[in-house]
């Protein structure tokens, strides 16, 4: 009994001794030690983020990426380790990055993140570099140094791109707001998040998705459908390259429907087709313009005027990306024409009225139809034909 007791207590020891690089005698996993170690750099590289602190940044590692977003004005900067692989004195961690912009976001921005770290000669971890996630997309500092211009309603944010003209597109976007306000008066958050890309390929970056969805578009907005009073805010996001080719009217109608998407985002759900969403954006974005069917609608008018009136509204197929510009264009024009009959016929609040209908739905089925019905007296066979017949008075 003796014997046995001593040979038992050596071999707790030698388990011990075996095992230790693994798991401490009575406690955790070392890697769960490590994990929470990068966890605490990670803590206070967030917290030199947000207070700008260059000397607390590179206390935590590389300085490399500290000037890229020094002039962001974050409120908020954390990570959440979510995964880390150790090899030796060398890490690589995946972690959920929250920021918010100050008086911008109402909630936090979420992204993955890759960090690679390193051991350093105390034996504390150190970030050696941190970029996006495997297919996560890009963050606007991803691509280097972010200016930012602040207007009165707006910020905007750039990449390789002049004071003055980050100025003016904050000045486009400050008139945006009013222009919306005017239609949209349910409440919004009434500022607007711009990004402008140095390119076409970088635009593509920021949205996770090849470039060549996005080319001769000239601005894509960024946000949760449906989403509450706290949601994160929307990110309208400029093609530096489809945008600067525009005269200063078109860039208003573009940042004012980008707007109108920031506007009635909780109000747009699964069941809004994008006839719908996108036609009210172009309607909001064209009010008070003086633009006729004929000039902002040119597409539609060809089609209708060679005798190929469309059967129906479009389908969200038909506002793909695909390639065909001039498909896509028709289908755009269509919902505008679509909601501008309704705001003539049944007025701009009703309107307004009909698209919060539909979006109050959850799902697709019997959206349209019951609101069509509930608040515009009418069914789809004859909105339909009376659209169809409203597009050959106005192109006739």
């Amino acid at each position: 009994m003796a014997g046995r007791g001593r040979a038992s207590g050596s071999g707790v020891v030698v388990l011990c001794l075996l095992f230790v690089s693994l798991v401490a005698c009575g406690g955790r996993p070392a890697t769960d030690a490590a994990r929470d170690a990068v966890q605490r750099v990670l803590d206070r590289r967030a917290e030199a983020i947000v207070e700008r602190d260059e000397s607390a940044f590179v206390r935590t590692g590389a300085r490399s990426g500290f000037d890229d977003l020094r002039e962001v004005p974050f409120a908020e900067w954390s990570y959440r380790v979510t995964g880390l692989r150790r090899s030796g004195d060398s890490a690589t961690a995946q972690a959920e990055l929250r920021y918010r912009l100050r008086d911008d976001d109402r909630a936090p921005v979420t992204a993955a993140r890759s960090l690679e770290l390193s051991l350093d000669a105390g034996g504390e971890w150190y970030v050696e570099s941190e970029r996006p996630a495997r297919k996560a997309a890009d963050q606007l500092w991803d691509q280097g140094r972010v200016d930012v211009v602040r207007g009165e309603r707006s910020i905007v944010l750039g990449v390789g791109q002049s004071g003055a003209r980050l100025r003016a597109f904050a000045d486009l976007a400050d008139g945006a707001v009013p222009a919306v306000n005017r239609a949209w008066d349910t409440e919004w958050p009434r500022r607007l998040v711009v990004l402008v890309p140095e390119s076409l390929e970088a635009m593509a970056g920021l949205l996770g998705s090849p470039a060549s969805s996005y080319r001769g578009i000239a601005a894509v907005t960024t946000g949760e459908t449906g989403a509450p009073a706290d949601a994160p805010a929307d990110r309208v996001i400029l093609n530096p390259v489809a945008y600067g080719v525009l005269g200063q009217s078109g860039k208003q109608v573009v940042l004012t429907h980008e707007a109108t998407h920031v506007a009635t985002r909780a109000h747009t759900s699964a069941a809004t087709p994008l006839w719908l969403s996108e036609g009210y954006a172009d309607w909001v974005g064209y009010l008070g313009t003086g633009r006729s069917p004929l000039e902002a609608a040119p597409e539609l008018w060809r089609a209708v005027t060679e005798g190929e009136v469309p059967a129906g509204l479009p389908t969200d197929e038909d506002f793909g990306f695909t390639g065909d510009s001039g498909g896509l264009a028709q289908a755009y024009e269509s919902g505008w024409m679509a909601c501008r009959m309704i705001a003539e016929r049944w007025g701009e609040e009703r309107l307004g009225e009909f698209y919060r209908a539909v979006g109050a739905h959850e799902k697709r089925p019997g959206a349209v139809e019951e609101a069509l019905d509930q608040v515009l007296g009418t069914t789809v066979e004859d909105f339909t034909a009376q659209w169809r017949e409203y597009l050959r008075t106005q192109f006739g």
